[in-house]
């Protein structure tokens, strides 16, 4: 659904997608380079694209982001966030269960690493537009707010 605004062309509602990937209870983060973020820890993912589903925006992701194959996911966070930056995004992540591969680093001009951080201790300089649903995630929520 797009709104006219004025003086501005027409707006739509991004969706991210994100995964969320655990191994020995530490979230795997990558280190942001060269978009927005540039420098904070975010979670691996990206835009849905026209006429994809939800499952397959997922597996592209991942596929092009880290060289791994997703077998089974599920959701675990839903964020509504008219301020995001870059405007209004609806945050979708999930919980990847089991995959085939090796995690790598397949975008070095997006992503300077990827690193497992303990959920109970992530670092502090977490993308912003991700700092809900990893927040969510901690929580054991889906969704919370109006």
């Amino acid at each position: 659904m797009s709104i006219e605004r004025e003086g501005k062309e027409k707006e739509c509602i991004k969706v991210g997608v994100e995964a969320f990937i655990i191994a020995d209870d530490k979230l795997l983060l990558g280190k942001r380079k060269n978009v927005p973020g540039d420098g904070e820890w975010g979670l691996p993912g990206g835009h849905l694209e026209l006429g994809e589903t939800l499952s397959e925006c997922m597996k592209r992701e991942l596929q092009e982001e880290l060289g791994i194959q997703a077998r089974d996911f599920k959701l675990v966070a839903l964020d509504n966030n008219p301020k995001n930056i870059g405007g209004h995004y609806i945050h979708i992540g999930f919980l990847v269960g089991n995959f085939d591969g090796s995690i790598a680093l397949k975008e070095p001009e997006k992503c300077e690493e990827w690193r497992f951080f303990p959920i109970d201790n992530l670092p502090e300089n977490i993308f912003s537009a991700h700092r809900k649903e990893i927040e969510l995630f901690k929580k054991g929520l889906i969704y919370e707010g109006s």
